[in-house]
């Protein structure tokens, strides 16, 4: 078993406060929040990087994943004003948890920069 926090998470071992979740995909709040809403979709099958999605038949994963994001942000009503999402990958990206992950920002105006 892979011994990432969101492993831990999906497998009871650490508790999250979780807004949904189905067979495929956890979205959980984000511990550091960078904006009044920031949560994590996670999917429920360890993935370290996108290349991993490009093996066997896991790529329509991704699409699910942004449906997924769509709809929460619907649910915790932040789509009318609009969100941000955002996938790091790989160390130059700033992936900090190797398990693929999308955030979910919003709750305010986020203005155009999105790095430092």
């Amino acid at each position: 078993m892979i011994d990432d926090v969101f492993c831990k998470i999906i497998h009871g071992e650490i508790k999250s406060e979780t807004v949904y979740k189905d067979d495929d995909f956890w979205v959980i709040h984000d511990i550091n929040p960078q904006a009044p809403v920031h949560l994590l979709i996670i999917p429920a099958k360890h993935f370290t990087s996108l290349e991993d999605f490009m093996e066997g038949n896991n790529n329509g994963l991704l699409g699910k994943a942004l449906v997924i994001a769509h709809k929460v942000a619907h649910d915790v009503g932040i789509a009318e004003k609009g969100y941000r999402l955002i996938l790091n990958e790989g160390e130059y990206g700033g992936k900090l948890v190797p398990h693929l992950h999308i955030h979910l920002l919003g709750g305010k105006k986020l203005g155009p920069k999105i790095v430092g």
